[in-house]
Formats: C-alpha cells, sequence, structure tokens
C-alpha cells in the first residue's frame, strides 16, 4: 500500500503534469503580459478556474495539506479539464471512494415537441441546460439550419451560433447574440460546475473561436429572457424577430420562440413564406408536376 507521503507527491506531480498541458486560451483565460517560467498553466490560474484560493490549492499541490473536499476536487478536475478516467485517478490519490457519476440524457416530453409543432407560424427550439439543440419544429429548421442532420454532440446553439457560417450569418448584430449566449453558458456553469458536456462546450469554443475566448474571460452574467432581433436569411430576405424564453417548471429545459413584432409587415410575410416553404405538397399533388411546393423549392 502507498504511504500518505508518497500518495502526497503522486498527487503533486499529478496535478503539475495536468496543468502543463494546458494553455490560457485553451480554458477561455486572457493571454498573459508577462513571460511564463513554466509551461502551461500557473497555480493561480488553476485557482482562479477552480473558483478556490492560491494557497489553498499551492498546499494541496505541494503535498501540505491533509485532503479536499469532493466539491474542491471536482472543481479541480473541471479546471484540468480531466477525463473520467483522470478524474478517478484524482479520487484514488485522495482516498475517495467513489467515482463520477454520468450525467443523464436530457429527453424533451413529448408534450413539449406538440407545443413546437402546434407553433406553426413561430420558429421555436427546446433548449437543454446547456443550450443543446433538444427539439425543433419546421420553421425552425427553415430559419437556421437542418438539427436533424447535426450530429447530437455539435447540436448546440452557441456552438453553432460561433462556429456555423450559416447560423452565424442569420444575425445582422451577431456580436450582441453572441455575447449573450455567452452570458447564458457562463450561468449554467455556476448552476452546474461539474457538467461534463458544458465542460465540453465550453472548452471546444475556448479552442476554436477567440471572440469565445475574450468573452468568455470577462465573466459577464445578464440573463436575458427577451429581445429583437434582425435576421437575414438567404432565400425570405431580412426581417425583424422578437424572441422570448419560456421555462419548462422540472426539466431546467427553455423553450425559444420567435415571433414577428406587431406591424412588422415584411417580418409577416417572411415567415408566412418560409412557413410555405417548409410545408409538403398536398397527398393528391405529389407526382403530378406541381410547382412552387417546399419539396421543388428545397431541392
Amino acid at each position: 500500500m502507498n504511504s500518505p507521503v508518497h500518495q502526497s507527491h503522486e498527487l503533486g506531480a499529478f496535478l503539475k503534469a495536468r496543468r502543463a498541458e494546458l494553455s490560457p486560451d485553451q480554458v477561455g483565460l486572457p493571454p498573459a503580459y508577462r513571460p511564463r517560467r513554466v509551461r502551461g498553466l500557473r497555480r493561480e490560474e488553476v485557482a482562479q478556474l477552480a473558483m478556490i484560493s492560491t494557497d489553498y490549492y499551492t498546499r494541496l499541490e505541494q503535498g501540505r495539506l491533509a485532503g479536499a473536499s469532493i466539491n474542491v476536487l471536482d472543481a479541480i478536475a473541471n479546471a484540468l479539464r480531466l477525463g473520467d478516467d483522470q478524474r478517478t485517478y484524482l479520487y484514488k490519490l485522495t482516498n475517495k471512494k467513489i467515482t463520477p457519476r454520468a450525467t443523464p440524457a436530457e429527453r424533451v416530453r413529448p408534450q413539449a415537441q406538440l407545443l413546437l409543432d402546434n407553433l406553426v407560424n413561430t420558429p421555436a427550439m427546446v433548449l437543454g441546460r446547456c443550450l443543446d439543440v433538444l427539439a425543433w419544429n419546421s420553421l425552425a429548421t427553415a430559419l437556421f439550419i437542418d438539427f436533424g442532420q447535426i450530429p447530437r454532440r455539435y447540436r448546440n446553439f452557441v456552438r453553432l451560433l460561433f462556429l456555423d457560417s450559416g447560423v452565424r450569418g442569420r444575425y445582422d448584430d451577431w456580436p450582441s447574440m453572441a455575447r449573450i449566449c455567452v452570458a447564458f453558458l457562463r450561468t449554467a456553469v455556476a448552476e452546474h460546475p461539474a457538467d461534463p458536456r458544458l465542460i465540453e462546450v465550453v472548452g471546444d469554443l475556448s479552442i476554436h473561436d477567440p471572440d469565445f475566448r475574450s468573452w468568455w474571460a470577462e465573466r459577464r452574467v445578464d440573463y436575458q429572457t427577451s429581445g429583437t432581433k434582425s435576421l437575414r436569411h438567404p432565400v425570405a430576405g431580412a426581417f425583424t424577430l422578437d424572441w422570448q424564453l419560456l421555462h419548462a417548471a422540472h426539466d431546467g429545459q427553455t423553450i425559444i420562440a420567435m415571433t414577428a413584432p406587431p406591424g412588422e409587415t415584411r417580418s409577416h410575410e417572411a415567415l408566412r413564406f418560409l412557413t410555405a416553404w417548409t410545408d409538403p405538397p398536398p397527398a393528391s399533388s405529389i407526382g403530378q408536376g406541381v410547382t412552387g411546393t417546399a419539396a421543388t423549392q428545397r431541392s
């Protein structure tokens, strides 16, 4: 059996090795303004990400701390982007007898999907706790992208907003909408700091988009629940939509619905056009060479 001294030494070496593998931009921190004496993250940066004091983390890494709680270990594991095996090893080094539990997959209630389908002239989606797109109606597909063709791992609204040129191009004022979504993610991380899906989404965006890295480092929290945005569709043209969030009582999920502002004739026309664009042809007309149907316009 390993002695406590050996385990403390191994814990320190393990933590040092893991932080040496990460750079500030990978975890959403701003670039350093002074030369680095060590490769990877500094101790104070790990402490900042884990929301613990630098002294506490230093004593843990140097073997001068008898033990740490599960919550602290989880926060450090999240900060260092540890995988499941690495997280389990961290627990073993600190004599913790539990392993990380998988987060259950989010499911959309049939009633929520029925609500979306009944919103015929309103683009609407169900977003999960990490802003994954869990369900949508046909008008949301026409407005943004065919969500059903996107692998589930990448079917995240914030990820699409930053990394998909089509979704990104829908918004005339893209930075404003993007910053709103970054603030949403920041709020979600505060509520579910150990959620592996959140860690994956934030880490992925931090690596691939410099705007996300910059705005994430600002730690802005502004949970906006409604607004008005100008959009530009490659087929329907330019128009304006109001948007609002509706919260499910028990699932931690959110429905985002988009409607044409009162009196905005151009916006109403655009939604009617997109609705017709997505409608299948009548059964009696299939195969009869009917033009102008959704099927022919989308081919």
